[in-house]
């Protein structure tokens, strides 16, 4: 019974590791990702069940409570109280995003470089659009179609698109730029290394020039690029999701409130 068992288990552990090959370095990445900030929160979790609250919070528990702090405001400057809340979903957004962008610099695939990935993001927001517009406007929400006559219907349906082709195309447009730049970049720095370092024994001799030209690149491409394009992603969706509440709800939320 106990061989059967093991067997079983090597069998699903085949299984996997024949599954997870088929995936490509992208999605690999994508998966690290996501665990280095799964890990990060188990950390913080931990740190602040434990932690006196009439103490100053330190390290990791700091950065997150002073990056809750910093979202919660930003939602609510861009989108108004009524969004109360929704700093979390942005934050979340922004750490992963700016974690992948800056993920190329492991040496690993960055995951924005495949196209699952920016449209999986945009695909959020674009749903949470809707979303917000059907909870406000209610049947209302159909109006939009065939506003301001029902013959522009057929163009409506096809602009109620224009969010998410657009925002998948600038993150993916952006980092795959990056990416194709630097692998012209590496190519021909091993090629001049290999030419003048002949007397090295090959591929050692093509090593050379690139860590010491690269470094600048990776830090515009991956890092200040990485940090330009989340900051823009996160605001178009706090913007695009804002602007489909009433303006009014905005006043009714802080008379309310007092």
């Amino acid at each position: 019974m106990m061989n059967i068992k093991r067997k079983i288990k090597v069998e699903i552990f085949k299984n996997f590791l024949d599954t997870s090959a088929g995936l490509s370095g992208e999605v690999l990445a994508s998966l690290m990702v996501m665990g280095i900030i799964a890990i990060l929160a188990i950390i913080v979790f931990i740190q602040a069940k434990f932690h006196d609250p009439l103490k100053k919070p330190k390290g990791l528990l700091f950065i997150a409570e002073t990056g809750c702090g910093f979202f919660d405001g930003l939602v609510e400057d861009m989108m108004g109280p009524r969004f109360k809340g929704f700093g979390g979903y942005i934050m979340a957004v922004a750490v992963y995003l700016f974690i992948a962008f800056i993920f190329g610099l492991t040496g690993l695939p960055s995951p924005v470089t495949n196209l699952a990935v920016p449209l999986s993001l945009s695909l959020c927001t674009f749903v949470l659009i809707h979303a917000t517009s059907i909870r406000y406007t209610k049947f209302n929400y159909f109006k939009r179609y065939i506003e301001p006559i029902p013959f522009l219907l057929p163009v409506n349906l096809l602009t109620m698109w224009a969010p998410l082709l657009s925002m998948t195309l600038r993150l993916f447009g952006n980092a795959i730029s990056g990416w194709a730049l630097m692998s012209i970049v590496y190519y021909f720095l091993q090629l001049a290394s290999g030419a003048v370092f002949t007397f090295v024994v090959e591929p050692w001799n093509q090593v050379f020039f690139a860590p010491i030209a690269t470094p600048i690149l990776h830090l515009y491409f991956d890092l200040f690029s990485g940090f330009i394009q989340t900051t823009i992603f996160i605001f178009l969706t706090m913007i695009n999701i804002g602007l489909e509440a009433p303006e009014d709800i905005d006043t009714i939320s802080v008379k309310g409130g007092n």
